[in-house]
């Protein structure tokens, strides 16, 4: 198993990863936001071609480079199916299941952030068939969820966030996470510098994911609300696709 994380301060805060099974040469980028040819060369000096560029979701706050990426890749450029089949891109449902060689990535959707989030549940079968850790984009991030108003209303997008952090929570304690976010990004409130955790440091310290109570969960997300990205509905336009943005 290779992982490599990038931390984005420009144009904003934002984690991105290129992983992959380094034995059978077959990789995925997830969340790209820098310049293609950044995860390309990195690509190439790992021996780890790109089969997949992943988005968690429609992103809000910056321009996704996903496309760019897979069509300068050859790769497969991919996005939950509620939103791939309308714009012609691969589409994955809940329980697919994407094969790096010896790395199998299962899809779990987990709305909330948005309605066509997914997590990635990532385990390296040369270690073992179980889950090593989640890519959980900003559904789960290191000391908050993520906020849950920018593709629907707060509180439907919050009542779909509990059930995405119930399920979350049914992992083991051991289960890393490598989010989408970190301190600084305006998706989460009470974000941690430390761009990874578990799912146990998060079940015991993490305000919101700590919370079995899903009226208490919805009021919470409903609070401290950080301002919205400007122009956030013509940037998730444009990463599908559908026009240039202008930022």
């Amino acid at each position: 198993m290779i992982v490599r994380q990038y931390l984005h301060t420009e144009p904003v805060v934002a984690a991105s990863y290129l992983f992959g099974c380094g034995g059978k040469a077959r990789g995925a980028v997830v969340d790209p936001l820098d310049d293609p040819e950044a995860y390309l060369a990195d690509s190439a000096t790992l021996g780890l071609p790109i089969r997949y560029v992943i988005d968690t979701h429609v992103h809000a706050d910056h321009i996704s480079t996903g496309r760019r990426l897979a069509e300068a890749a050859g790769a497969e450029y991919v996005l939950f199916q509620g939103v791939a089949a309308r714009y012609g891109y691969t589409g994955v449902a809940d329980g697919d299941v994407l094969e790096l060689g010896n790395v199998r990535v299962r899809v779990l959707h987990t709305p909330g952030h948005t309605p066509e989030h997914i997590t990635l549940e990532v385990a390296d079968r040369i270690r073992g068939d179980e889950p090593w850790f989640l890519l959980t984009g900003h559904t789960l991030m290191v000391g908050d969820l993520g906020r849950t108003e920018l593709a629907s209303s707060v509180e439907e997008g919050a009542r779909s966030l509990f059930r995405s952090a119930e399920r979350l929570r049914g992992y083991a304690d051991h289960i890393e996470i490598l989010p989408g976010a970190f301190a600084g990004s305006v998706c989460g409130r009470a974000l941690s510098g430390k761009p990874t955790s578990t799912i146990g440091f998060e079940r015991r310290f993490n305000r919101g994911f700590r919370l079995t109570d899903e009226a208490a969960f919805v009021q919470l997300m409903s609070r401290e609300i950080p301002p919205r990205p400007a122009r956030f509905a013509e940037i998730r336009a444009e990463n599908l696709g559908l026009q240039p943005a202008t930022t």
